[in-house]
């Protein structure tokens, strides 16, 4: 049996749509079935159309599918992502896990293997704390963190034990380096190894 993964994120402008496309990737080439899902974009029109980038994101993935608590009953590993917004989570991001109550009542969230990513426009903008914002909900769904850690050379490139983290720049748009690339496929390839471990 192939391990089921589940990419719940929120993307304003598209970083953080890059990161979970290649998470998706690489745990599809390692053979995991893969649901990659934004949640639902609630900010108002106005403040949307404001950003001509956050308004051409919207517009670019406004067909494909919405994160649902389903989706996170159905994984064995889900990779929660989110951009800090002030040290913390997305308001976005945020009313999703809001919805997952009566799942979470019923054990629903427990025993999964769980794992974080985030992206901010600079280099001290609050990635610490909002991975570890990400961890703390894990922990109250009863599940299993597994940080990426210093678990092979190339962390100490991107230098996130928490997690994956994109520095976007002052305009908000810079591409995904190959180190933290590097460090995304080295993430999935750890859950799914830990997780395969789990299910034997």
């Amino acid at each position: 049996m192939s391990v089921k993964v589940a990419i719940i994120y929120h993307s304003a402008t598209g970083n953080l749509h890059h990161m979970a496309q290649r998470l998706e990737g690489t745990a599809k080439d390692a053979g995991a079935e893969v649901r990659r899902r934004q949640v639902t974009e609630i900010a108002p029109a106005q403040a949307i159309e404001g950003n001509p980038a956050w308004k051409a994101h919207v517009e670019a993935t406004k067909d494909e599918p919405r994160a649902t608590p389903d989706d996170m009953d159905w994984a064995d590993v889900v990779l929660l992502g989110s951009p800090t917004r002030y040290g913390n989570v997305s308001s976005q991001f945020q009313q999703f896990i809001d919805t997952l109550g009566p799942l979470w009542a019923q054990g629903g969230l427990a025993d999964k293997v769980y794992s974080t990513f985030t992206s901010t426009q600079t280099a001290h903008g609050g990635q610490e704390t909002t991975l570890h914002t990400l961890h703390h909900m894990a922990a109250h769904f009863g599940g299993i963190i597994v940080p990426p850690g210093y678990t092979d050379p190339l962390k100490f490139a991107d230098g996130n034990p928490y997690g994956s983290s994109h520095v976007s720049g002052a305009t908000g748009d810079a591409p995904l380096a190959d180190a933290l690339l590097a460090a995304l496929d080295h993430q999935v390839r750890r859950v799914l190894h830990v997780a395969e471990r789990l299910t034997r």
